[in-house]
Order: structure tokens, then C-alpha cells, then sequence
């Protein structure tokens, strides 16, 4: 039997007893892909995604009506580019994957959308937010279920000077990543009439930002945002606090995982915003069904903030190869008429590029060593105080 989120299964004790009632006749198996970053420093969030999407494959096959049985071959991309070719290469030449479910890492994403679209893979995008990886080309094998950066930055902006935040210094990595959240936050930033008084780019991998806090404790800004992913983060966080500066730390989707608090500690880590496209895994549509599956899985690592959209995006291309077969071809022809695909993370609905149509955008506090919706919040409600405007 199955709820209201297609291919998502309840009943796996009745695939048993058709089993023995039957035989079970066997069925064709499909191989279905998963990239992203399952060692290094961005782990947490890859292991969750590619534990989410396995998920999603053992469901259906418990599923006695699916046409398929399903396996998943899983590729690191270490959330580096020349890596994530090699990988993305490696998984379109073999002819026997039908679709993957591909990439957290905006960076490594774009590395690849040329792979995809020259072997005809179809690739749902799972995580990664930089918009050109959809928008800056023209290419059907590539959708995406979550969001862009776009919609974090102009929610972010507003929220932040909603709450009297006036004076921004602004800390990014010079990848493409890091480089588009520094584009869109300073862009609703100005709208929104506050300023951004400094902007530091840093490599990817820096490990002293001594230079640059020297020159944000000089400039006192009411707000410090890193844009970049949780390592680099953390790094910025702890010098901050040696440095003495006194400002509302702000980082991108890219810090919100639980490594963040394992870096930092629960105390250096309180009062750290951040947003995220869709809702806390609890309060999205399917949530409470995913974690109680995710649980019973006995995954050692938790789905972290992406984990359901990884989840979403491979039924998605499940139910795909079960209506139009394990067909590269076909299965980009259908991607390219989603609309209204009820999921966990909502109803997902490609435009003209392969890109849901995600409106809703949540802004976390660090509060107690959890994420915790601003609305939900201590702080939202007096109780506690972010560093006040200068």
C-alpha cells in the first residue's frame, strides 16, 4: 500500500508474503546513481544525502508494485570539481545507469552539467543552490528539486534588516559558490537599505582569516557573514571570538549541518544564522514519515539539512524509469514535464530550465547546539539576544 507521496512505500510486510505466496517473480534491475561529497570536511552533509537516496531505493523495493528492482551506485566527488568530473564521467559512461541524483557542491556541480548533458544523463540536483547550474544553460538532463541562492539571499536580507541589522561585512570563498552568495546577499542587501561596509574574498581551503577579521573588527559591522561551506566557517567563527569581535555571525546554507556544532562547540556556535530553503525535515509535508523511515534504518549519520531533498529527488526518478522504463531519453522527457510531483519537501514543479519552483525560505538560529526555526526560537521571542545594531 502507499500514502500520498508517490513511490514512498508503508507496507514492506506485504512484499514478503507475496514473496512466498508467488515466488516473486524477478524482476529487471535498474542502477540508479548518487554524487556527492562522502569524505572531507563537507561528509556529514554527503553521507546524509546519499543515505536519504538509498532510502528511497530500499523503500521501492519492498514496494511489491513497482516494475523494477533498484540499485544504487554511490560515487564520492569530495566536493572538488576535477574530482566530480572524473566521477560524473565515470557513472554517464556506464550505460547501464539510467538517471543519478548528483551534487551538494555548487563548484563540482558545475563542473559537470557538461558531462550529463554530453553522455544524456539525466541528473537531479540535490543540494547544490548555485543558479547557473540550471539557469546558465539550456540543457534537459538537468533538473533540480531544491532551491537557488537567489531565494536564500533575498529572504536572509530581509530578515536580517527586518530585525534592525544595518552594516554587513561580507567573508567568501572565491569559488562560484561563494562568489553568488556574496553577489545576491550585498545585491537585497542595498535594497533593503543596508550596507555592506567590507568584502574579503578567501580560498576555499584558507586556513587564517587573521588579515581579514583585523580589517571587519576595524570596519564594526552589526553583522558577519561567511559565505562558504562549514569548514571554512568554523574557522572564521573561532577567530572571531579570538579576535574579540562582537557581531551576529550569519552564514549561507552551506554551514547548516551538524558538523557546524561539532567544529565549534555549542557555546561558540550559539546565536549563528543561517537559511535554508523548505522546512525542518519535521514540518515538511512528509517529514515525520522520513525520519521514522531514516530511524528504522539504523544510519549512523543523520540526513543533515539536505538529506530530504535527496530523498525527494530520487523517488522522483524512480517514479520516472517505473512510467517511461529505464530509458535515459525518456526519463529527460519526463523530468521535463514535472509539475505538481507531490514529494516530502513539497510539491515539486520544473520550469523551463529543470528548476523547482521553491518559495518558501526558513531563517535558523544556533540555539543550544540545534538549528532551530527564528520563529521557534528563544531569541525570536526576547528571551534570549543576538549581538545588538551598532
Amino acid at each position: 500500500m502507499r500514502n500520498k507521496f508517490h513511490g514512498i512505500v508503508l507496507a514492506a510486510t506485504a512484499c514478503a508474503g507475496l514473496a512466498l505466496a508467488t515466488g516473486a517473480q524477478a524482476k529487471d534491475t535498474v542502477q540508479l546513481g548518487f554524487l556527492g561529497p562522502l569524505t572531507g570536511g563537507n561528509s556529514s552533509v554527503g553521507l546524509g544525502g546519499r543515505n536519504s537516496a538509498e532510502l528511497a531505493i530500499k523503500l521501492r523495493n519492498a514496494d511489491p508494485n513497482s516494475k523494477y528492482t533498484y540499485e544504487l551506485d554511490a560515487l564520492d566527488d569530495e566536493c572538488k570539481p576535477n574530482v566530480g568530473v572524473q566521477v560524473a564521467t565515470k557513472l554517464a559512461t556506464n550505460r547501464k545507469v539510467a538517471g543519478a541524483v548528483t551534487h551538494y557542491c555548487s563548484a563540482v556541480a558545475m563542473g559537470t552539467v557538461d558531462v550529463y548533458h554530453r553522455f544524456g544523463l539525466p541528473a537531479t540536483i540535490w543540494g547544490a543552490v548555485l543558479p547557473d547550474i540550471t539557469y546558465g544553460n539550456d540543457y534537459p538532463e538537468i533538473t533540480r528539486v531544491n532551491g537557488t541562492m537567489i531565494n536564500q539571499n533575498e529572504t536572509a536580507a530581509k530578515m536580517m534588516t527586518g530585525l534592525g541589522y544595518k552594516t554587513f561585512a561580507i567573508i567568501h570563498d572565491t569559488t562560484d559558490y561563494g562568489k553568488g552568495h556574496f553577489t545576491y546577499l550585498s545585491k537585497y542587501l542595498g535594497e533593503d537599505g543596508a550596507e555592506v561596509v567590507g568584502s574579503f574574498g578567501v580560498t576555499s581551503d584558507q586556513q587564517d582569516f587573521t588579515a581579514e577579521l583585523t580589517q571587519v573588527k576595524a570596519l564594526n559591522p552589526d553583522v558577519v557573514v561567511f559565505a562558504g561551506l562549514t569548514p571554512g566557517g568554523v574557522r572564521v567563527r573561532q577567530q572571531m571570538d579570538k579576535l574579540g569581535i562582537n557581531a551576529v555571525f550569519e552564514g549561507v546554507s552551506g554551514i547548516k549541518s551538524d558538523a557546524f556544532f561539532e567544529g565549534l562547540g555549542t557555546d561558540l556556535a550559539e546565536g549563528t544564522m543561517t537559511f535554508l530553503e523548505g522546512a525542518p525535515a519535521e514540518k515538511l509535508p512528509g517529514g515525520a514519515f522520513f525520519l521514522s523511515e531514516y530511524e528504522k534504518a539504523g544510519y549512523s549519520t543523520p540526513p543533515e539539512a539536505y538529506g530530504p531533498f535527496a530523498f525527494a529527488a530520487m523517488n522522483l526518478l524512480i517514479d520516472a524509469v517505473e512510467t517511461v522504463g529505464p530509458d535515459r531519453k525518456a526519463i529527460v522527457g519526463y523530468m521535463g514535464k514535472v509539475q505538481d510531483h507531490q514529494s516530502i519537501t513539497g510539491p515539486i514543479s520544473f520550469d523551463d530550465h529543470g528548476q523547482n519552483t521553491v518559495a518558501l525560505i526558513t531563517g535558523y538560529v544556533a540555539q543550544d547546539g540545534k538549528w532551530v526555526v527564528w520563529e521557534d526560537s528563544d531569541y525570536a521571542k526576547g528571551i534570549r539576544q543576538l549581538p545588538a545594531a551598532k
